[in-house]
């Protein structure tokens, strides 16, 4: 019943704001039902870790430890990004950037966006869970639109047609995919029900799945932010609410990577080769180098934290593209920390930019002084993206780049040149944010930094010690996805 519950519970909350969500006390409503998810998440997730995978619907849905796994997370980052949202939006409208019609809809479709990423992780279905994406993406456009602006309009409508023409590749590999099927398991539901079609997936046309997952990989790639299908991206974190931003990039993109792995177990398994890793090392090595070098002529505080999100999802593909128990575990990790430590960063900047009234980050100066918990919650953010010691971007990266060396050393050179690049860039331009002179006041309200210590108090405390109960849990996740 936790399954049941964890998914009806957003899809009503979405309706319940749709009518209600205008009220003084929508975002409280809001942060409460994103509660009932998580507590829905964490019983399930209990489940799970005690009895193993199971299927639920007549295996519609299906609940091992690697969705699971985002499960949890996505349930966490949604409920504090809830959190963060309150007073953020209540400034917005304060500021006369949003009215209450306008909270209305950013307050339904939030509810709306994590119900269809849940539905997304949990379903059995690889129809379904495509149409789940789509659904999640129509939500998020209505999201990235909501100031109305001719840019937030224009990111809105970018966003739609490239993820639009994305959805539409990955659904003409999800065809392909059930054609390989039919031959093996008969027409009907069942052929694209994920469990039955790894159980045959060596029976399963190897020509066919191999190009199906091109499709699928390219359609998914575009929502993962994937290099050259990324140019959506840093205008939809740009110009749409900062609450958006943080659950964009520390959620959207894992569901559709999500998506991508599960292709990936069955194409493996049907050609028996590496096809499919070296197309995904291809992409994520490219997002890695190419929006490293993207950083540094970024003026957009947001703009820059966004290109930071395609650097660490291509290395995350990367990683998942090697394959084996390592670079699996190391990817997972690194999956857990980026959706952590980008969405602290995003709830950082958006108190910045609402202070200074502008995301220039040339006009954002003195942070430490104007506030000390956003300066040193901003730079601590920053500090842990950047792999820095003793935060646990550090140990995932550490393990994926050492991994490399071994197995793959030509690529080694790329990857750190990347990162030493993105690095400097995001180092040099950060510093003067935070520690630079300014004759701005302090800020005249308190801002919520408490989700932004939160989520950087487990990535600092994961980059020392990972519990050995969470450990078999990464391991056991690792474990299915090939390793």
């Amino acid at each position: 019943m936790e399954l049941f519950w964890l998914l009806g519970i957003p899809l009503t909350g979405g309706i319940f704001l749709a009518l209600w969500g205008y009220r003084r006390n929508a975002p409280e409503i809001n942060a409460l039902f994103s509660l009932l998810t998580l507590a829905m998440a964490a019983l399930l997730t209990v489940r799970i870790v005690e009895a193993g995978p199971m299927m639920v619907g007549n295996g519609w849905f299906f609940i091992d430890s690697f969705n699971v796994f985002l499960v949890a997370l996505t349930a966490f980052v949604a409920f504090t990004t809830a959190l963060f949202s309150r007073p953020y939006m209540r400034i917005e409208q304060e500021h006369g950037r949003l009215n209450a019609t306008r909270l209305r809809l950013y307050h339904s479709s939030y509810q709306i966006f994590i119900g269809a990423m849940l539905l997304a992780l949990t379903t059995n279905n690889m129809g379904i869970l495509w149409v789940a994406m789509e659904a999640a993406t129509l939500a998020t456009v209505l999201l990235v639109s909501l100031y109305r602006t001719p840019a937030s309009l224009e990111a809105a409508w970018k966003y739609f047609i490239l993820c639009g023409v994305g959805i539409a590749l990955a659904l003409f590999g999800t065809i392909l995919l059930y054609f390989a099927a039919e031959k093996v398991l008969g027409s009907g539901g069942n052929a694209l029900l994920w469990t039955h079609l790894n159980g045959v997936k060596a029976q399963l046309e190897p020509t066919v799945l191999s190009l199906a997952f091109v499709f699928l990989l390219v359609g998914y790639g575009t929502k993962v932010g994937l290099a050259p299908l990324h140019s959506w991206l840093p205008d939809a974190h740009a110009e749409g609410p900062t609450p958006v931003s943080a659950v964009l990039s520390g959620l959207l993109l894992n569901v559709a990577l999500y998506a991508v792995m599960r292709s990936k177990v069955l194409v493996d398994g049907a050609l028996g080769n590496d096809m499919a890793g070296t197309l995904m090392m291809g992409f994520g090595l490219l997002s890695v180098v190419l929006a490293a070098f993207l950083i540094v002529r970024q003026t957009d505080v947001k703009r820059m934290f966004a290109y930071s999100s395609i650097e660490h999802m291509g290395l995350i593909t990367f990683a998942f593209g090697m394959g084996g128990a390592v670079t699996n575990f190391a990817g997972l990790l690194h999956m857990t920390m980026h959706s952590l430590t980008k969405s602290a960063i995003f709830f950082a900047v958006g108190h910045a930019t609402q202070k200074t009234g502008t995301q220039l980050m040339d006009d954002i100066r003195g942070l430490i002084k104007t506030n000390p918990t956003l300066g040193w919650g901003l730079m601590l953010g920053t500090v842990a993206i950047l792999g820095m010691p003793p935060f646990g971007v550090f140990a995932s990266e550490f393990l994926i780049i050492t991994t490399a060396m071994h197995e793959h050393p030509w690529a080694t050179p790329f990857l750190l040149l990347a990162l030493g690049v993105a690095f400097a860039a995001i180092f040099g331009k950060v510093q003067p944010m935070v520690f630079g002179e300014t004759e701005l006041p302090k800020l005249p309200y308190q801002p919520a930094q408490t989700p932004v210590f939160l989520h950087l108090g487990l990535v600092l405390m994961l980059g020392l010690f990972i519990p050995p109960y969470l450990a078999a849990w990464y391991r056991q996740a690792a474990h299915l996805l090939g390793g």
